[in-house]
Order: structure tokens, then sequence, then C-alpha cells
């Protein structure tokens, strides 16, 4: 480690990352939404120890920064695995889409014998706004869960600590809020008329799902709650309303053919309610419960995001284990923003990409690896369309003087060592005037040849 981090993070900085490692416990749930987010308290306190003055304190900083606007997008349910690279400091970070209602599950393993701290914290994203946090976390082994409020877009951010080495898998899922279908026996398949469809010849839209059951089965509350209302009504027949205080949200249930609570009841997740009918304006239809949710001061919302049922985990990335490895393009092929094909013109590239440019993997998602750049940017490539850059260099040659191995291809960046005059290399790509060469020892680093 301090020949890899030589002329970056020298011992004096390392001493006190060990200090703040050691006055750091590890946090669950507690993190969540409180004043400062352990990323927040960590970033502190490398200003409190001057850190933030020096390169490696600088990078990481600004990695945290520039994870909030620069960030790769996926589609729910998704998994990766990852590497973090101790001599220079990274954020990962994805966005996604969530729906109103839903619960999102977020998954973190670090491989064993890492001992990184790692920061995961989700924001919701509008262009031109500041990011909203909604969640925050860190530990080494991390599960935690968050509800979406609105339907927005999602951002999560993934940063370990300075110093951090090791390999990572990240799984992130839906989920309904809602721990209980609001019909006994029944899941989001028995849903057959949803938000929004016409009313009355157009007059007017759904304001909930209709949930089909047999006479007589039993509604029951979705989540704790009082019981604010029962009554009947010409449209929704037999009603009861259920607050759920926690949210602001009022739970409503129509159509019913029973009562079976009264108002000012204090129910639990599971309580029978009432009794699925056809009551109101139903009359004329098959028994089912119509389901609704209005929100303190936004009205009806989509219920449906709130009920439908978890997905299944994303499959694990298939195929050998490449990241920390370089690898190359077997033809020349655009940098992608998503792990996901490309389809029309939706989504505009990163960076075009060349057959001579070594590309670090960081990631894998499924078929696709999360590389990057010489340059520093982060994107997906096909792993089909790849080389090992070891396996394959462009061409080996001895080093006709002693070199510095630096950590990028650039004057200013820090050396890592040195190779004496000679020394057998091999070129594992080039990046303008660059080259990235491996040595006789398996060293790994940039110079011009």
């Amino acid at each position: 480690m301090p020949r890899l981090l030589a002329g970056f993070l020298w011992p004096a900085l390392f001493g006190v990352l060990l200090g703040l490692a050691g006055c750091s416990k590890p946090q669950t749930l507690q993190a969540l939404f409180q004043k400062a987010t352990p990323h927040e308290a960590y970033a502190r306190q490398l200003h409190q120890a001057g850190l933030d003055r020096r390169p490696a304190g600088r990078t990481w900083l600004a990695a945290a920064d520039n994870a909030l606007r620069d960030s790769l997008v996926v589609t729910l349910p998704f998994a990766e695995t990852g590497y973090f690279r101790p001599e220079r400091p990274l954020a990962a970070s994805y966005r996604y889409a969530v729906r109103a209602g839903e619960q999102v599950h977020v998954s973190l393993a670090v491989a064993p014998g890492a001992s990184a701290r790692v920061f995961l914290d989700a924001f919701e994203v509008e262009p031109g706004r500041v990011p909203l946090p909604v969640a925050s976390a860190d530990t080494l082994v991390l599960d935690f869960r968050y509800r979406a409020e609105n339907d927005a877009q999602h951002l999560l951010r993934l940063q370990p600590e300075l110093l951090a080495a090791g390999r990572y898998t990240l799984k992130v899922s839906r989920e309904p809020s809602l721990s209980v279908f609001p019909v006994q026996g029944r899941t989001d398949v028995a849903v057959g008329s949803f938000w929004g469809s016409d009313r009355d010849g157009g007059a007017r839209r759904h304001e909930g799902i209709d949930i089909f059951a047999p006479r007589g089965t039993a509604a029951v509350a979705a989540v704790a709650g009082y019981v604010t209302r029962t009554g009947e009504t010409p449209l929704g027949g037999r009603v009861v309303w259920l607050t759920d205080a926690e949210h602001n949200e009022h739970l409503y249930y129509a159509h019913l053919d029973r009562q079976l609570v009264s108002p000012g009841q204090r129910v639990q997740p599971g309580d029978t309610l009432g009794l699925v009918g056809n009551t109101g304006n139903a009359r004329t239809t098959v028994p089912h419960l119509h389901f609704g949710i209005y929100r303190g001061g936004r009205g009806a919302v989509d219920p449906f995001p709130f009920v439908r049922r978890a997905e299944s985990p994303a499959p694990a990335t298939p195929g050998p284990d490449r990241r920390g490895d370089f690898v190359r393009l077997r033809e020349a092929a655009w940098l992608q923003p998503t792990s996901a094909p490309v389809k029309g013109a939706g989504r505009v590239p990163v960076a075009r990409l060349t057959p001579q440019e070594p590309l670090l993997v960081v990631g894998q998602q499924g078929a696709a690896l999360r590389v990057l750049t010489p340059g520093g940017q982060a994107g997906y490539v096909l792993a089909k369309a790849v080389v090992s850059a070891k396996d394959a260099p462009l061409r080996r040659l001895n080093l006709a003087a002693s070199k510095e191995l630096l950590t990028g291809p650039a004057s200013e960046a820090p050396a890592v060592g040195a190779l004496a005059a000679h020394a057998p290399v091999a070129v594992l790509g080039q990046s303008k005037a660059y080259s990235l060469v491996r040595g006789p020892q398996n060293e790994i680093g940039w110079m011009i040849l």
C-alpha cells in the first residue's frame, strides 16, 4: 500500500485517516434522515483534519460532488459488482425512475477481507434544482429501504472512504410500501381496473384500483392506523376510511358488502375492516374492492405502486470477474451511459472510444462492464466487445532509459514507482502521448515512451 500511494497519499495522511476510521462507528438505519448524513460527517472530518487541502482529500470531495451531476442510468431492479481503487478516490452514481408509494430496497455487500467503510446516499433529482436528500446510510454490509414520496428520478451515490480497496456488490429493487395487500389472499394480479380509467362515459377518471375477489372476502387494513369514517354513499356504497397518520394519508375502501369496524377504532395491518361486495354504483358488476389513497394536501394518488409486488432480485453477474482489470475494445465504439441496449436516439453516448485506449473495469452489470476511460469518464461497454489488455498487449519493448510510472496520463499525475533502463515492459494501451505499461514485476502505470 505505501508503495502504491507514494507521491499521492503520504504517511501523514495515512495516519490521519486511521484516526478517522478509528473514531467512526458503523451506522445502520439510524443514519436515515438525520441532520448530518454519514457522508457529510466524514467530509466534515476531512475538513477539520485539513485533508481537504491535500490532493487525496480534494479528489475525494470533488468525486462526491461530480457524482451528483454525472450519473449512470439504470432500470430497477439492477445489480452491479464494483471495485474500489485506493490510489484513485472515486464515487459511483446511478439514476433511476421511481413512483410515489414505491419502496426502494438497497443492499450492499463488501467482499470478505475488505475493511472499507462505504457511504450510500439517495437523492431526488430534477434538472435545475439542488439534489434533495431522501435517505443515507453506511456500514460494511448494508441493507435498508426507503419510500418514494413522489414520481421522480432518484440518484444513488456510492462512495468509499479514502484508501478503500476491495470489491462490492450493489443491488437495488422495488417493493410495495404498504405492509399488507388490501384484500386477504389476493395480490396485484387481482387488480382489474386501474388508476385513470374512464368513468361515466369519460366524464371522470377512476381515482383508485379495483381488486376483484369473491363476495365476503376480507378487506383488511394495509397499514396501522385509525378508522376515521364509515358510512354509505351513492358511488362508493358501504365505505371505510382508514388514516395512516405516519404518512398523512387516507386509505379508502369502497363497495363493501359489510363494514366490521367503527370510527375511532385502532387497527393493525391485516385486521379485517369489512367484506368485499358490490354496493353503491358497483351493484351491476361482480364483487370487488375499490381501493384508493388520498394524501393530505394533494388529493388522490395512484395506489398501484403502493401495493405492487416486490420485483425478483436482479441476477448475479455471469462470467469471469473482471473488476480491477484493464481492457481494450476490439473495435471503435461508443461509451454508453446505461448498461441497457441503446434503442433509437433517446440516449446520448458519453464518448467515442478507440481500440488503443485502455479501460479500467470498475463494475459489472449483466453483460455490460462499467469502465473508466484514461480521462476519467465513466460508462458501459459490452463485455463481449473487449479483450484483456494484459493478455493482448499492443507491443513489448525494453526501455531505453529509466522512467517513472505515473498514476494517470498527465505530467502532473503522481508517480507510483520507477522502472530502470532496459527493463522489459508490455504496452497495455495508449492515450494520446502516454502509454499504459506493465513492468517485469507486474507494476502498472503511465509514461511517455
